[in-house]
């Protein structure tokens, strides 16, 4: 299945959450899709972060990552999700934070910059390292409609989706349907 990144995959607000957000209907068994299931897709989301991520300043053009780190990043994805969707519901578990710092670890360890440019998967164990050792808890969310992570910047913290274009829309127009069907009767 061919597969392009858009905008709208980098609604996260921090790589790391990109990168955990790059499974789509996470809790859903039997719609899930890992969009890095593919090598490919891994290298292609590199250079999409490099257009639309919005810490693409903070650690210039990225690197793809080197094949033998690849099973390293999604460690990296699967701890940097856990923990942070446990912060968020305040769940926070001791074990959760260890398991990212330990992935963090690994990661950063065993990639070096690479000509050069700083791999995905440094790039993403920076970003985690820095949402955990900085929490803003009332800014981190989770979307109510497709379940992703997101930082809400928003100045009175008030931003209910990842991204309205597409997440507010939907539900907008969920909404609107369900008025309409219940105004028209049986």
């Amino acid at each position: 299945m061919t597969f392009t990144w858009t905008a709208h995959r980098f609604a996260g607000g921090a790589l790391a959450l990109d990168v955990a957000n790059s499974i789509v209907l996470r809790f859903d068994p039997e719609r899930r899709i890992d969009r890095f299931a593919d090598a490919a897709a891994i290298d292609s989301f590199a250079e999409a972060a490099n257009r639309f991520g919005v810490e693409n300043t903070r650690f210039g053009p990225l690197a793809p990552v080197a094949a033998e780190n690849r099973a390293k990043l999604l460690w990296l994805r699967e701890a940097t999700d856990r923990h942070f969707r446990a912060e968020i519901s305040a769940n926070g578990r001791p074990e959760l934070l260890a398991d990212l710092l330990e992935a963090i670890a690994v990661v950063m360890r065993g990639s070096p910059h690479s000509g050069g440019l700083l791999p995905l998967d440094t790039a993403t164990a920076q970003s985690a390292l820095s949402l955990a050792a900085n929490p803003e808890p009332d800014r981190l969310k989770i979307c109510p409609n497709c379940g992703w992570l997101f930082l809400d910047r928003s100045r009175n913290r008030s931003r209910t989706w990842c991204d309205m274009a597409v997440c507010g829309n939907r539900n907008k127009a969920r909404r609107h349907y369900h008025r309409n069907r219940e105004e028209s009767g049986p």
